[in-house]
């Protein structure tokens, strides 16, 4: 028999994270890694990785398999967490109240502008001198 499986896809600025939830006693596997792995010492990325599941006490109930690509390693803890609540939604549409009013739901849309002809950096311009 088929194993139940849930997939969300979160982003955040230039990362991307295809998240599968799957039946278990609340592993996280980051790109073929445990989470401890993945982040090393960075104990506020694993919290934010976390947070979906605290929130609605799902974190034993569920196996994460995540596949990440792209930016740094914050922006991809934000896009793991946007992918798990999007598949926890998927799992349980009751979880859409506290999810929302967490802002987990919500992909954050800040990104780094671009950088403008005549100027160093996106709004840095060149030193300006009278002589």
């Amino acid at each position: 028999m088929a194993q139940v499986q849930y997939w969300g896809t979160g982003r955040r600025k230039h990362s991307v994270a295809r998240v599968r939830l799957v039946p278990g006693e609340g592993n996280v596997i980051i790109n073929n890694r445990t989470m401890d792995q993945f982040f090393g010492g960075l104990e506020t990325l694993k919290l934010i990785v976390k947070q979906p599941g605290n929130l609605t006490e799902t974190i034993g109930k569920y196996d994460v398999i995540a596949n990440v690509k792209g930016g740094g390693f914050s922006g991809q803890a934000g896009a793991i967490r946007h992918g798990i609540s999007r598949a926890l939604l998927k799992a349980d549409p009751e979880l859409r109240g506290s999810l929302k009013k967490a802002g987990f739901l919500t992909r954050d849309p800040r990104m780094k502008e671009r950088k403008k002809y005549g100027l160093k950096a996106a709004r840095r311009a060149p030193q300006f001198s009278k002589r």
